[in-house]
């Protein structure tokens, strides 16, 4: 643990390791309201292998919700090619469970934790969301987590990915998933959707229109699984709306921002 930084605007409070490995790190800042406090946990994307959290966390969402009574952790993880998406995954999951083991001393409730990833980070928390065996590794299960938002994610679906998405991600996908269709499959949250799953989704795109595809299915598969999903779509293209979905989720005028913090307030238990 590194001693808390001081409180400039946007910086984090403190950095913590939430495992052995140099990137199982995660980026704290406390709630402003009386505690415990409900938290998100945020899970960058980079095409699972690159990004981090000290530039692709997006400060207007952490500024934004720390002031709306949550706390906010965002977590670096290990990348491919030097670790698999599945150790990814576990990841998450060990970042999960730190937060509850650690919950007193950092002000939270260790019931009340929040699942939010952007890009390949919305992958990754769906995987969690709706494949038990993740937290079930690191002592939890699914019900430990109380909702998972996805924010213009691709994947969820991942052997139609690879053959729908084209070439310009077309190896970022190979180098994270494969050749073979089994793993593809175990490593598709849409595959994993018939149920237990975590109890809400928020699932979020802009105008692409694999993205778009893939959310709709994913959410599909979990409305027929009697799981809460809810699925947004918002104006914005190409990279630069990708991004932006992240970078100025938070902002007043932005609309995604109300569509978060209207879900986060009737999410059952979360505030």
């Amino acid at each position: 643990m590194t001693a808390p930084a001081s409180m400039v605007p946007g910086m984090a409070q403190a950095e913590y390791a939430y495992g052995p490995a140099p990137l199982q790190k995660l980026d704290f800042w406390q709630a402003t309201v009386a505690k415990p406090a409900p938290v998100i946990l945020f899970v960058h994307g980079g095409g699972w292998k690159r990004g981090d959290k000290k530039n692709a966390t997006g400060m207007q969402k952490v500024n934004h919700l720390i002031g709306e009574g949550y706390a906010f952790a965002s977590i670096n993880y290990r990348l491919v090619p030097a670790a698999s998406v599945e150790q990814q995954a576990a990841d998450v999951s060990a970042a999960v469970a730190w937060l509850r083991g650690n919950a007193g001393k950092l002000g939270i409730d260790a019931s009340r934790i929040i699942l939010m990833g952007h890009s390949a980070g919305a992958h990754l928390v769906s995987l969690v969301g709706t494949d038990p065996k993740y937290l079930a590794a690191a002592g939890l299960s699914l019900s430990d987590v109380r909702g998972i938002i996805a924010l213009d994610g691709a994947c969820y679906d991942v052997p139609r990915q690879i053959a729908e998405g084209g070439a310009f991600m077309g190896k970022t996908y190979v180098e994270a998933f494969g050749n073979d269709p089994a793993r593809q499959r175990a490593l598709s949250p849409t595959f994993h959707a018939a149920a237990p799953n975590a109890p809400a989704f928020l699932i979020i795109h802009i105008d692409r229109a694999d993205g778009k595809a893939q959310s709709e299915v994913l959410a599909a598969a979990l409305t027929q699984a009697g799981t809460s999903a809810e699925l947004h779509g918002f104006t914005g293209k190409g990279l630069r709306g990708h991004l932006d979905i992240n970078r100025s989720l938070g902002s007043t005028d932005f609309a995604a921002t109300a569509v978060v913090d209207t879900w986060l307030r009737k999410l059952p238990g979360a505030k």
